[in-house]
Order: structure tokens, then sequence, then C-alpha cells
């Protein structure tokens, strides 16, 4: 398979500035209807299943595990943060750490559901920060679906900025492009 295979066409045009993503699946069937039961249902058990899935990736060797956080407003009205508690399934099992109080969501946005890729991208644009310096780790960014990759390459951007030497990306699922 060609290396282009795997790369979007924003990609091209635009690099993002982590060096890898690696997805379970696509988001469809089952497993976009098991995601949506977790997140919009309230189904927090469903975490431990859906994380072992991602157990099934090759995870690449890596300093430590940053979930992509919700802002306060968000955890307050979910409950909880469903790629927290899947980073906890991957770290306890391969024995990796969770970082989670290093990325921080510190402005509130639309949902992206239902966003263009374009406007996915300035409604995320500056949404994230980092607590405190990373020298030099690389770090592993969890996520439940990645459509456009805009939170993806936001999150990046500041673990880069603040220091990080590499970030992987590591979604349950795929979402077609929009």
């Amino acid at each position: 398979m060609s290396e282009h295979a795997v790369s979007c066409k924003e990609c091209f045009t635009d690099a993002p500035l982590f060096s890898k993503v690696l997805n379970y699946g696509l988001y469809s069937d089952t497993l976009a209807e098991a995601i949506n039961l977790m997140k919009f249902s309230g189904l927090r058990r469903l975490a431990v299943p859906l994380g072992r899935l991602l157990l099934d990736i090759e995870i690449p060797e890596c300093d430590g595990i940053v979930p992509v956080p919700l802002s306060k407003k968000a955890i307050r009205q979910r409950g909880f943060n469903q790629s927290l508690l899947m980073a906890r399934i991957i770290s306890k099992n391969l024995r990796i750490p969770v970082y989670m109080d290093m990325l921080l969501k510190i402005k509130d946005t639309l949902p992206q559901v239902g966003l263009s890729a374009k406007e996915r991208m300035k409604n995320l644009r500056k949404a994230f920060g980092v607590s405190k310096k990373i020298n030099g780790l690389r770090l592993l960014l969890i996520d439940d679906v990645m459509t456009t990759g805009a939170t993806a390459r936001e999150c990046s951007r500041a673990l880069i900025k603040a220091g990080a030497k590499d970030v992987m990306v590591i979604t349950l699922a795929r979402a077609g492009m929009i």
C-alpha cells in the first residue's frame, strides 16, 4: 500500500504537527452506536469494552498518554470524559502513565457535530492549553472519534508548543471526512 493512501488531502496541503494517527475502526454500525450510547446517553460503562478495543492497535512507544480534554461545562453536563476513561484502560494494561491535567480545554466551543471542516478548525482555534512545560516527551493523544482531525491538530499544536517531542493520535473510530 502506498504511504499516501493513509493521508488525507488536508494533510498534504497543511501538514499537522502530530506524527501518526491510528484508528481502531470506522465510525459506522455497531461501533458508532456504542460510541454514541457512551457519549450522548451517559452509558459510562461502555468505556471499558471500548477502551479494550484500543489495545488491539499496536500502540507506539511513548512516554505518556494524554486524553483529549473536555471543557468544565462539558464535564458537568456529561459527567465524565470518555477519552480519559479509555486512556486509563490503555494505561493500566500497558503501564504507561496518563497525564490527565497536562492538556486543558481553555475555551468553551460549539459542539463539532454538524460543522464543516473549515468551521471545525475555526471553532477549535486556540481552544486548548497546556498546564506546564513538557520537556521532550513522546505523547499519545487519545480521542473517541476523528472526523476532520481539527481536534487532534489543535491539541497537538498546544502540546508541541509546550515542548512535546512527538504527538501520536489514537482514536476508536475514523469518520468520513465532511
